[in-house]
């Protein structure tokens, strides 16, 4: 689990929760605006990767493209076995 202070530096602290959990596409796009020059952009979205958050946006990206990434990553990732 990451330390979560770096929350209280976030764009997002002064909006609206349901902002970021958004219904549509137009409210996925409003939400990333708001995280578009957040000084704690990448540690949001490493935070919701590493935590497999899949609702809502985290980081400037939507749950689509969190699932996109965690893909990539598996696949540069090979597993070890045994």
């Amino acid at each position: 689990m990451m330390d979560s202070e770096w929350m209280d530096e976030g764009n997002c602290v002064e909006q609206p929760p349901g902002l970021f959990f958004p219904s549509d596409g137009v409210g996925v796009e409003v939400a990333k605006k708001v995280c578009t020059d957040c000084p704690v952009k990448e540690v949001c979205l490493e935070y919701a990767l590493v935590n497999r958050i899949d609702h809502g946006v985290w980081g400037g990206t939507s749950e689509r493209e969190r699932r996109r990434i965690l893909k990539r990553r598996s696949v540069a990732t090979p597993v070890a076995v045994g």
